[in-house]
């Protein structure tokens, strides 16, 4: 009898490893499809068949700084940025709609990609997405530029208290939006200050550690321009971009705003927060600098610029 009992246990626990090794495949992802990969130069269409069938139906990124070798370009150091822009929804649309309490009305929003040479018009309804490829810290800075090329002065629009508690921090996979989908509201929208401006310009910093002197506050708050001219001067040479093809215009996507949201990126029963995988939507921009360290610092700058006939004297 207890030959029979142990030799059934026998029997369960072969098949039962039979199983685990039969249905691995489906729980199981390989290593290199699981990790969220920025920068693959096989994804960079340079003009040249270098690229697998498989990886270009993915992605596919033209380079828009030629200047900038890509060479040398450690996939760590990388930032990615996506600029979102919104629109009223429709029944038809596809895609996540962002829900806004405008007065006493509920309004839905879609979110859409905008290309980097998108002009803008004033009123536009913007949101920002970064996503880093390492552990770090992310800052950015508004600055309004004018016709003549002149910038306005400095403010750090992120960290603030308001947005994400003030946590700045990022790494592999997640996503910050600026600003986060539960701030009120949860866009900038697009207003001149003056006949003249132009665009704004957005530096976005991501740092190895925390920046000394930086304080967060519930509101934006002006830096010292003399030592936001030291920090580019350090970090912001040399940086180069590439831009997903046929990107423009597509809808945020599911992944990409539990990836990001406060509420639902925290899964049931756990403490991990939800990141993107090798199979999420890639960002719209990838911003890199050939021979970054990753102890270094990386400073993008992304131009939103206005539409020109849109600027009238007054």
């Amino acid at each position: 009898m207890k030959w029979i009992i142990k030799g059934s246990l026998a029997v369960i626990l072969i098949f039962s490893c039979c199983l685990i090794f039969r249905f691995a495949p489906s729980y199981a992802q390989n290593p290199d499809e699981a990790t969220r990969k920025l920068w693959d130069t096989a994804f960079i269409n340079s003009g040249r068949a270098q690229a697998s069938k498989r990886k270009r139906s993915t992605r596919s990124y033209r380079i828009t700084t030629p200047k900038v070798p890509l060479a040398g370009v450690a996939e760590d150091t990388v930032v990615g940025v996506t600029i979102w822009r919104l629109r009223r929804s429709t029944p038809a649309d596809t895609g996540e709609r962002l829900i806004v309490h405008e007065g006493s009305d509920d309004v839905e929003w879609l979110p859409e990609r905008i290309s980097a040479s998108t002009r803008l018009a004033e009123g536009d309804r913007l949101r920002i997405a970064v996503e880093a490829a390492r552990s770090g810290y992310l800052y950015v800075i508004d600055r309004e530029q004018y016709a003549d090329g002149s910038l306005g002065e400095p403010y750090l629009i992120f960290p603030t208290t308001r947005t994400l508690n003030g946590d700045n921090s990022v790494k592999r996979g997640k996503l910050v939006e600026i600003p986060a989908q539960d701030d009120g509201p949860p866009y900038f929208r697009m207003r001149r200050s003056r006949p003249d401006h132009v665009a704004e310009v957005l530096s976005i910093f991501v740092t190895p550690t925390q920046l000394e002197g930086i304080e967060t506050t519930d509101k934006a708050q002006k830096l010292s321009e003399t030592q936001v001219a030291t920090w580019e001067k350090q970090w912001s040479a040399q940086v180069g971009s590439i831009e997903l093809e046929n990107g423009a215009g597509k809808a945020w996507t599911k992944e990409e705003k539990e990836a990001a949201s406060v509420t639902s990126s925290t899964k049931a029963g756990s403490s991990s927060p939800m990141v993107l995988n090798a199979h999420a939507p890639a960002p719209q921009l990838v911003y890199y600098r050939p021979n970054a360290k990753v102890s270094e610092p990386m400073l993008v700058k992304v131009q939103l610029r206005y539409r020109a006939a849109a600027i009238t004297a007054r």
